[in-house]
């Protein structure tokens, strides 16, 4: 992964606070998936935190699901603590909300029960930094459901860049082995990871580049280009992803979705040590899918 600009994070994710929920459909659909993973917790939860909580859509799905929890909501940009305001009206559930940063979360260790993340881990690259914080938050027997990008997503985006230079124009995700050693170095026990992979299509890949502005997730890379991309530059990388055109005329971007879950080590457990042996993980629970939307 490259060193991100946490700034350009922040107001990126800020501008597309607005519109977001209008243009996220991969996020809510990779969201719905996550929150299946809640199945396995068997004790009701009194203290949730949701991390990179967006619009707020999972923070009112968790407090209805557990109405009696203390539901945390925690992004980085406050538009989007403000746009999940709405899903905390008077009418529905209501939830708590915190601006701050998911590397340095404002709470004291062993004060949740469960942390949920959707699609947030793949802006931080220092995965087991973030994990052994996140560990540190939660209750022993405490309970860990995450998603996140892997290497494969936007490959088709990034191969046709890389037609037109070398500077990073996409984003790096980290493979499955890293979240899997991430979760067992900051001492997590019975991590499962699973993957998805989805192909969203479109009619140009100007199309595709709008919608990731859209959303926020442009080119966070501190080595990222500052100026704007030069129209002959910018033609170079349409007429180098064309070749990815499929048959019915439309331009397939890839998203690989890692999904885990693990549990705090109860008193008296072992903290496990080294690296995890992601063969060894069933990885086969949730089948991987190929889709086009």
């Amino acid at each position: 992964m490259f060193d991100l600009d946490f700034q350009h994070v922040r107001r990126a994710f800020g501008r597309a606070a607005p519109g977001y929920a209008a243009v996220a459909v991969l996020q809510r659909e990779v969201e719905k998936r996550l929150l299946e993973h809640l199945d396995y917790v068997t004790t009701p939860p009194q203290r949730i935190l949701d991390i990179g909580c967006g619009p707020g859509f999972a923070s009112a799905a968790l407090k209805a699901r557990w109405p009696r929890a203390q539901v945390i909501a925690l992004d980085l940009a406050l538009p989007m603590l403000r746009q999940a305001g709405k899903q905390a009206g008077w009418w529905r559930p209501r939830f708590s909300r915190i601006c701050a940063d998911a590397r340095a979360l404002p709470l004291a260790p062993g004060s949740i029960d469960l942390v949920f993340s959707n699609l947030c881990m793949q802006w931080i690259p220092d995965l087991p930094a973030l994990l052994t914080q996140w560990r540190q938050v939660l209750a022993p027997g405490g309970f860990l459901a995450c998603s996140t990008f892997g290497p494969d997503t936007l490959h088709e985006l990034r191969a046709a860049f890389a037609q037109v230079d070398e500077t990073p124009h996409v984003n790096g995700f980290a493979p499955i082995q890293a979240l899997g050693d991430g979760l067992m170095s900051a001492g997590f026990r019975d991590p499962v990871l699973d993957t998805d992979h989805f192909t969203l299509t479109y009619a140009s890949a100007t199309g595709l580049m709008r919608e990731l502005r859209a959303i926020g997730a442009g080119n966070a890379a501190s080595a990222r280009r500052r100026s704007l991309t030069g129209k002959a530059r910018m033609a170079a990388v349409i007429e180098a992803y064309d070749a990815f055109r499929q048959p019915d005329g439309r331009l397939p971007a890839t998203w690989e979705v890692i999904y885990a879950h693990a549990f705090a080590p109860e008193p008296g457990q072992p903290l496990r040590s080294g690296g995890l042996d992601v063969a060894a993980v069933p990885l086969s629970r949730i089948p991987i899918r190929r889709r086009s939307h």
